[in-house]
């Protein structure tokens, strides 16, 4: 089979192209030929004899949204160029105009933006207005995009139903949650002086784009306040953040380190005792599976994907990303509760072990060596 896939990014440190890296890997296993479109590929997948790169670097153009669309023009040049070539196209949300066989979906801007905690609901101002615009036209082409796909994957339960409240059928859409690296992943005793982080108190972690408020951090903030014995380290860029100010203004500069953006998450984990992310938003929510593989106990909220296999067992899933006093009780139970930590941490681990990258990756090819190519081709 002749496959071709088009993602922004194929690398190991972002979601979707974690989740294309995976499959990828499972592609070449399987002997297919693969085209990969992309901004940018990992390096073992540059020279390899089974794979084509076609490399579209992003352009120094003075947006997010017009950045996306000049690669979705171009990528969809290529293929409708090279169409006879390929038996089967995935894609990834509407990141290229060209009409994909197997569409994975990873987010759903139309969900995201009839949220009440939208940015453009919040903030009236400049910022405000380009995330609704943004989103807004993100949520147009991906209607487009998916009702032309034939077979769709959806990463969660929470994303199924997304795309059939916006009219896509229920038995093209096939769920296949995201997985976790078990052995970069997994539990350990990491060191806090090599991180410059203190070493005689409570952890918690935080992990995300805290440049945005869907990730929730401010809420974490509030909360933090009330559990005076916790600290919490902070991994995202801070370019641009208002979480910073937020934390002074808090008077909590002492309890909350910011490291910026980091490629260690997976040694971070070994070095805290507990992980908090209670987005407002998120179809998935790989960083908590990650957490659970490292065997932390989990506290996320009931608007996250990732919820569907957070167990009492092993975590804590709040029903209002907004409800600071139940986040700050969660926090507060898991802080004073070591052996508590421990049996949560090794119950998520258990449930972490179900959902390998490698089971992820099959599933994918699975479902897309049982199409028709002859039929999907254009």
């Amino acid at each position: 089979m002749k496959l071709s896939i088009v993602t922004p990014k194929v690398i190991k440190g972002d979601g979707q192209g974690r989740a294309n890296y995976e499959v990828i890997q499972e592609v070449i296993q399987r002997g297919h030929q693969l085209t990969l479109i992309t901004s940018q590929l990992a390096p073992e997948f540059q020279h390899h004899a089974q794979v084509t790169p076609i490399i579209l670097p992003l352009r120094r153009l003075p947006t997010q949204l017009l950045k996306e669309i000049d690669f979705a023009n171009r990528s969809a040049a290529y293929i409708n160029q090279h169409r006879t070539d390929c038996d089967l196209l995935l894609t990834n949300g509407a990141v290229t105009w060209a009409k994909g066989n197997v569409n994975a979906v990873h987010f759903v801007h139309n969900a995201w933006l009839q949220s009440p905690l939208h940015p453009s609901k919040s903030q009236l101002n400049i910022y405000g207005a380009y995330h609704w615009l943004y989103t807004k036209l993100n949520s147009y082409w991906e209607k487009w995009v998916f009702r032309e796909a034939q077979v769709i994957i959806a990463v969660s339960q929470q994303v199924k139903q997304e795309l059939i409240e916006i009219g896509i059928e229920a038995d093209t859409i096939h769920v296949i949650s995201n997985g976790v690296d078990l052995t970069e992943f997994s539990p350990g005793m990491g060191d806090r002086l090599a991180l410059n982080l203190p070493t005689d108190v409570p952890l918690a972690l935080f992990v995300g784009d805290i440049r945005l408020n869907r990730k929730n951090l401010d809420t974490v903030l509030h909360a933090l306040t009330q559990v005076s014995d916790l600290h919490l380290v902070v991994a995202g860029a801070t370019e641009g953040s208002p979480y910073p100010a937020l934390t002074a203004k808090l008077n909590l500069t002492q309890r909350v380190h910011f490291l910026g953006f980091r490629r260690d998450v997976d040694a971070l984990m070994q070095v805290v005792d507990l992980f908090v992310l209670p987005s407002r938003y998120e179809t998935f929510g790989m960083v908590i599976l990650e957490a659970m593989a490292s065997g932390l106990p989990v506290i996320t909220t009931a608007t996250t994907g990732v919820a569907e296999i957070v167990t009492p067992e092993c975590g804590i899933v709040i029903s209002n990303p907004e409800d600071e006093r139940a986040l700050a009780k969660s926090l507060q139970t898991l802080t004073a509760d070591p052996i508590l930590r421990t049996q949560m941490g090794q119950a998520g681990r258990a449930i972490a072990e179900q959902h390998s990258w490698a089971s992820k990756a099959r599933q994918y090819l699975d479902l897309i060596e049982t199409l028709d190519c002859g039929s999907l081709r254009r």
